[in-house]
């Protein structure tokens, strides 16, 4: 048996919105824990390499329902698009569209990638929703030009430094002496003081560490943005002492890229998913 979709509109006090749920295959019994997939990025409820397609697909296999979903303003929902930080209730108005079409759910867990998985976390600030009781987070987004510095001066540039192949080049005129200028900016960026007002990294800290639920993350091994979020929750006073944090799954994804692109990252990703589902539930 195949797994089952519809598509659903849910009607918001300020812009409607268009969703996808997939529901298991007939002979499969429906589970109690449901998956809204949050869109981060310039991206739709497809996905990149239609991720968030095959996501909902292999979930709702096993049993869970799942809700993809296009934000006001992407896809084919109408609207003004808004920057993640400002799509709480849009995420609540996802929420209750699935409860209202699953009557067996009576529970929910968020997944989302890049600024969608920071967006999952800021709206538990936002709201401290008790029907949400796990996050599944790929690479949360917490880029600030200190931190983004770091890490390029970190995880590029120092290899770069330490390999003779640069240098020789360099001094053959074979590397532009900008490649030095661009170490020298990033250094001075890396030293500068973060702003005093609460930051969306902030407020993510904040609820990452008063979320009562599971927090499974997920961070491929070849991605930038994943390597500035495990520096920042290992350098940042503020983060200190969210990945010992109890209910925290963490799982390298090995090879991966920002998007889990090739099919043996995707599926490792979905795998690391189900398999924490089954611990949680």
């Amino acid at each position: 048996m195949r797994v089952r979709e519809q598509a659903i509109q849910m009607i918001g006090p300020e812009a409607d919105m268009l969703g996808i749920v997939s529901l298991p295959p007939e002979d499969v019994a429906a589970k109690h824990t449901a998956v809204v997939i949050v869109v981060g990025g310039a991206q739709y409820r497809v996905g990149s390499h239609r991720q968030f397609v095959q996501l909902a697909r292999r979930l709702a296999a096993e049993g869970h329902p799942v809700l993809r979903f296009d934000l006001p303003g992407m896809g084919d929902s109408p609207g003004i698009l808004l920057p993640f930080e400002a799509t709480s209730d849009p995420i609540g108005l996802a929420i209750d569209a699935l409860y209202q079409h699953c009557p067996g759910v009576d529970q929910v867990v968020l997944w989302g990638l890049c600024d969608g998985a920071s967006a999952s976390v800021l709206y538990l600030r936002n709201t401290q929703d008790p029907r949400v009781v796990g996050l599944a987070l790929l690479n949360p987004w917490v880029r600030s030009e200190a931190s983004h510095a770091r890490v390029r001066v970190k995880h590029y540039y120092r290899q770069r430094l330490l390999d003779p192949s640069f240098w020789r080049k360099l001094l053959g005129g074979q590397v532009g002496w900008q490649a030095l200028r661009g170490l020298g900016h990033n250094l001075i960026a890396m030293r500068r003081h973060e702003p005093t007002p609460l930051s969306f990294q902030d407020a993510m800290a904040e609820a990452w560490k008063a979320f009562p639920g599971a927090i499974l993350l997920l961070l491929s091994e070849r991605d930038l943005v994943a390597k500035e979020f495990h520096e920042l929750a290992q350098s940042d006073a503020r983060w200190l002492g969210s990945l010992e944090r109890s209910q925290l799954f963490l799982q390298h994804i090995q090879g991966a890229d920002h998007t889990c692109s090739t099919t043996t990252a995707s599926r490792q990703m979905e795998s690391f998913v189900l398999s924490w589902l089954r611990q949680i539930m």
